[in-house]
């Protein structure tokens, strides 16, 4: 059975109107964008939608929390359990921008590192 979806490419400024349409949970045809990266995207998004995930966390004796990221992005259907994980962290300074903060989170194959240094 064919599904139609409408989405919005974010990989450029041109923000192109997409129809997707689907079979079987696979893409047939895509009609809208107006280069290759919006394929691509359109691809990405309908079949297995990636997102990077930001957050912060409280560091032990700072009362300046540390932002972090995940170092690319993840399953969207894991990033629930992501901020899980996030909000289970106890961490202490010194903590350095790119310190891996989680390994391979939620199974992933993704590490949330840190964005900022806190001493």
């Amino acid at each position: 059975m064919q599904k139609t979806e409408l989405i919005t490419c974010i990989n450029c400024p041109m923000g192109c109107r997409m129809e997707v349409t689907l079979e079987d949970g696979k893409v047939i045809s895509v009609k809208g964008n107006t280069c290759k990266r919006g394929e691509i995207y359109a691809h990405q998004e309908c079949t297995q939608p990636l997102r990077m995930v930001t957050a912060v966390a409280p560091v032990q004796n700072s009362a300046v929390p540390v932002s972090l990221k995940t170092r690319t992005p993840i399953p969207k259907a894991k990033i629930e359990a992501c901020m899980r994980a996030i909000d289970a962290l106890e961490l202490s300074a010194p903590i350095q921008a790119g310190d891996i903060l989680i390994e391979n989170v939620v199974d992933s194959g993704v590490d949330v590192i840190a964005t900022k240094s806190i001493q």
